[in-house]
Formats: structure tokens, C-alpha cells, sequence
């Protein structure tokens, strides 16, 4: 490998400083206030967006600017191969900026929209500086009605998300980044194809929410045409190839798919950990970077949760809070 990759993999594995770690999330967690809880960040690698008299969302919302700082910078220090790989990791914030965005589009067009359609009682957060890692963004952000939007979406590396309703949206981008990274980052793609099986488990089975058959189709890219047509959750789970079985495994009612949103963190944090300790000088040790960065920074939100309802570790599963 080159000197980029040499430089990227070295930054790579420098990042594991930037974790809080399993001792420090279950600080956080045992704070009494907010307040404390914040406190306690300020001195830690999450203090760069961390302010006092934070709301909840705005303290998680800091937890999470701050990990795209983090990625901002690895993507930084490698060659292109490694860039495309943390840009695809990172397409949730791209996201997250198109869901905000089109909430505020929604709010302002009349029309029988919905509470959560139109923004009612949700923060008006300001979107993620992405930098080099967006994707369409830029674009996305000049359009200025739904039905724009999704045009220049399907215009786009995004695809059609075969609706322009913010469900329709979320959930086709949401498919369409898990085939990309799939596709694109190896190390990456039994991840990317779990969390496609969890998304499309819950839309369907539990949310009850019909998937446009564009997206559908592409989400049979991954999860197979069988367990796409599936009429029930019992014959989902049977249909989804090994890649993304093993995360539904003894999850026998949809309605316990949170279970496996938490075994999906552990094996993101597992796997990273095994991939960054790789000695290969190219992929392997980025994405394992991600994977670590990523899973503290979920767990250190869930941690500011806790701490905003009055603290107490113990009342949250240990696999929420890296124990």
C-alpha cells in the first residue's frame, strides 16, 4: 500500500483516543441531571459541541456533530478508496439533513400533513456540516418543495425513494445507503445487510407501512425477492439470507426488533474492534475506526437519555452502555 494508506490507517487507529469507552458512557449515565452529565463531557472528546444548558436533543445532537468531526478528519487523511468508504459510512448524517429539511418544506406547504409531517413539536436543529463528506446535500438543500426534493433525488446517487413524504424519503434513503455501503465498503456490508433487515422488518411488520415497490425492489438487492414479497414476519425472518439472519435469530415477534437494534451495536462494535486491530495497511482498519467511533457515540446519546430522566445506569440493559 501507499503512503495514503499508511498516513490513513495510522490516523485510523489514533481516533481510538476520541471514545469515551463503556466506563465513561456508564458515567454519564449515572448522572443526576443533564446538567452533570454535560459537565462530565466537557472533559472529554465529545467537549468540542458539548454546551452548558443543553436541551436533550441538542446534548445528543452535539454527541453526534462531534463524531463527524471525527470522520470529517479520517476521511481527511486518506487516499480516495478510503474517503468514498468513510463518506458511505457516514451517509446517515446526509440523511438526517434531508429528513430536517423536508420537515420544514412539509410545515410549510398547506394541507392535511400530519403533526409529525409538518415538524409540530420537534426541535429545529441546524444540519450537520458534512464538508467533504456529502454526498448530494448541496443540491438537496436548494430544493424547496417535497415534491423537488425527491426529483433531485432521483436525479441522484439516492435513487427514486418512491415517494415524497418524509416517511417515504427516510425510508427509501435509508435503503438505498445500505446497498451503496453494501456494495461499495466489503468489511462493511454484513452490517449494512442486517440493518437493511431491521429497517424493512420494522416498516413493514411492526410500523405497518407499505414499502413503494422501487424501493422494494431495491432493497431485494440484499435482502433477496423471497423475503421482500414476504406476507408475515415468521416467513420474513425465514427468508432473509445469512448476512442478515444471524441479527434476527431468536427474534420471534417484530415487535421485540429492539433487541436486535442492540445485538446489531455490539457486533458493529465487535467487528470494528477486530478490524482495527488488523495489521493490513487499507480498508479494514478505516471502517473499524467508524464502527468503534460510531457505536460510543450511539451509546453515549442513550447515556444523556438516561441522565435527562434522572440518571441510574442499572435501569438500562448493559449492552446499551458497553458493559
Amino acid at each position: 500500500m501507499g503512503a495514503g494508506w499508511v498516513a490513513g490507517v495510522t490516523r485510523a487507529r489514533a481516533l481510538r483516543t476520541r471514545c469515551l469507552g463503556a466506563e465513561g458512557v456508564r458515567e454519564v449515565a449515572a448522572s443526576r441531571t443533564l446538567d452533570d452529565a454535560l459537565r462530565y463531557l466537557a472533559a472529554t472528546p465529545y467537549r468540542r459541541d458539548v454546551t452548558p444548558g443543553a436541551t436533550p436533543a441538542e446534548a445528543q445532537r452535539a454527541v453526534s456533530a462531534t463524531l463527524l468531526w471525527h470522520l470529517r478528519i479520517l476521511a481527511g487523511w486518506q487516499p480516495a478508496t478510503g474517503a468514498d468508504a468513510v463518506r458511505a459510512l457516514a451517509a446517515g448524517f446526509e440523511i438526517s439533513n434531508t429528513e430536517h429539511h423536508l420537515r420544514s418544506l412539509s410545515a410549510e406547504e398547506p394541507g392535511p400533513a400530519s403533526a409529525d409531517e409538518r415538524g409540530v413539536g420537534t426541535e429545529r436543529l441546524p444540519p450537520y456540516r458534512l464538508g467533504a463528506l456529502a454526498i448530494t446535500w448541496t443540491r438537496l438543500a436548494r430544493t424547496r418543495t417535497p415534491s423537488e426534493l425527491r426529483t433531485a433525488l432521483t436525479a441522484s446517487v439516492w435513487g427514486d425513494p418512491g415517494g415524497d413524504s418524509p416517511a417515504a424519503v427516510a425510508t427509501g434513503m435509508r435503503i438505498s445507503a445500505a446497498v451503496r455501503l453494501a456494495t461499495a465498503v466489503p468489511d462493511a456490508a454484513r452490517w449494512a445487510t442486517a440493518r437493511l433487515a431491521l429497517l424493512f422488518g420494522r416498516e413493514v411488520f411492526v410500523v405497518g407501512r407499505r414499502m413503494p415497490e422501487v424501493t422494494a425492489h431495491r432493497a431485494a438487492r440484499l435482502l433477496g425477492p423471497r423475503a421482500v414479497r414476504a406476507g408475515s414476519y415468521a416467513d420474513f425472518r425465514q427468508a432473509l439470507p445469512a448476512t442478515a439472519g444471524w441479527l434476527l435469530a431468536g427474534v420471534d415477534e417484530a415487535a421485540d426488533l429492539w433487541r436486535a437494534e442492540l445485538r446489531w451495536w455490539d457486533a458493529v462494535e465487535r467487528d470494528g474492534r477486530e478490524l482495527l486491530r488488523t495489521s493490513h495497511f487499507g480498508p479494514p482498519p478505516v471502517v473499524g475506526a467508524v464502527a468503534l467511533l460510531s457505536a460510543d457515540a450511539w451509546r453515549t446519546r442513550g447515556a444523556l437519555e438516561l441522565a435527562a430522566r434522572g440518571g441510574g445506569s442499572g435501569d438500562w440493559p448493559a449492552e446499551v452502555l458497553g458493559g
